[in-house]
Order: C-alpha cells, then sequence, then structure tokens
C-alpha cells in the first residue's frame, strides 16, 4: 500500500503538477479587495455573496484581503440575475425540483487595467409536491449557485494565469 502511495506521489512530482492557487498568482497579487454591487430586485442576497467571495480570496487565491486603497488587486462582483427553473415535476404536474441559474460578472481591475469575467453558477434542489420555496431553501440555493459561480471565475482566472507564464 505505501509502495503506490509513493509511486503516485512521484507521478505527480514529476509531471508537474502545480495547484490552480499557483497560476493565480501570476494574474491576482498578494493584496486584494473586494466590492459586491448589490441587485436591487434581491438586496438580502449581497451578504451571503460577499462572504462567499471573501472565503474563496482567502482559500484559494491565497491572498490577504486588505481596504481597496492598499490592494494591489480589486475585485467588483456584481450579480446579474437568479432565477428558478423547474426541472422535475410529479405525477400530479406540481414542481418537485428546480436548478437555481446565477449569472455574475466580475471585473479585476489592477491599477489602470481591468477585465471583465461573466460566470454562471448552478445548483439543483428538491421541493415537496404543491409546496413553495421557503427563504432558506432559496437563500441556501443562491448561496451555492453563486460559489459555483465564483469557483468558475477562479478556473478562468487560473487559466489566465497558466497561459501567462
Amino acid at each position: 500500500m505505501n509502495y503506490w502511495i509513493l509511486c503516485a506521489l512521484i507521478f505527480f512530482a514529476g509531471c508537474g503538477y502545480q495547484p490552480a492557487s499557483h497560476f493565480v498568482k501570476n494574474v491576482v497579487s498578494e493584496s486584494v479587495s473586494t466590492e459586491v454591487v448589490v441587485l436591487m430586485e434581491d438586496p438580502q442576497n449581497t451578504v451571503i455573496i460577499k462572504d462567499a467571495v471573501d472565503t474563496a480570496v482567502i482559500t484559494k487565491f491565497r491572498s490577504a484581503l486588505v481596504p481597496k486603497s492598499a490592494s494591489g488587486t480589486h475585485l467588483k462582483i456584481g450579480v446579474e440575475s437568479v432565477s428558478f427553473i423547474p426541472l422535475r415535476y410529479d405525477t400530479d404536474g406540481y414542481v418537485i425540483a428546480y436548478r437555481t441559474l446565477v449569472v455574475m460578472k466580475t471585473d479585476r481591475i489592477v491599477g489602470e487595467q481591468m477585465k471583465t469575467y461573466r460566470t454562471k453558477g448552478m445548483y439543483d434542489f428538491a421541493i415537496e409536491p404543491n409546496a413553495i420555496i421557503t427563504d432558506q431553501a432559496r437563500f441556501e440555493a443562491i448561496r451555492q449557485g453563486a460559489q459555483k459561480g465564483i469557483d468558475s471565475f477562479i478556473a478562468q482566472v487560473a487559466a489566465e494565469g497558466a497561459h501567462s507564464k
């Protein structure tokens, strides 16, 4: 068993594997500030998305969160739309599963340069037949969808960093 673990480690070391956070550093500076633009149709979700963005900056970018005036990179994130799409119906015609689609726009600002990224995050969830979506289920669905949108943004930035190397 230990032999296979050793072989796997040698393989990953030999093929030059590097985590996405390594490539992100080619595009995003060590200090990052974030701003989330409020979606007027849905202002209560701004806090959920702000927390998800800040967590991603710390854990996935491995950068420090700082005020905008002290940052090397500023991320301005806006939710363009949130929609709930029926996915599945029961035999009586009631919706029993929804897909949440969160469309986000992120501006990455470094000095005077700005690049815009558009991402989508989807999250599927079930509800009881003939029931409405509760606020708790709605917030969780939007949080999960936004997190997937942020992950998509991180993947785009990592790919950009890999190509600029």
